[in-house]
């Protein structure tokens, strides 16, 4: 009985999905953080320039 019980929860995967869900989920975070900070200081300057180049003389 007890080898039975401990064999169906080792083949039991269910949980392995939402395991694989959430790591792909950090992934996805982690890369789009990484890249919004590597372009955020360029987007500054551009958004700075334009709002130089529109102010009234």
């Amino acid at each position: 009985m007890i080898a039975g019980l401990t064999k169906s929860f080792l083949s039991d995967e269910k949980g392995a999905t939402a395991i694989e869900y959430g790591l792909l989920a950090a992934l996805i975070s982690v890369g789009l953080i990484a890249a919004l900070t590597a372009l955020g200081g360029n987007l500054e300057n551009v958004l700075v320039t334009v709002s130089d180049n529109i102010k009234p003389k």
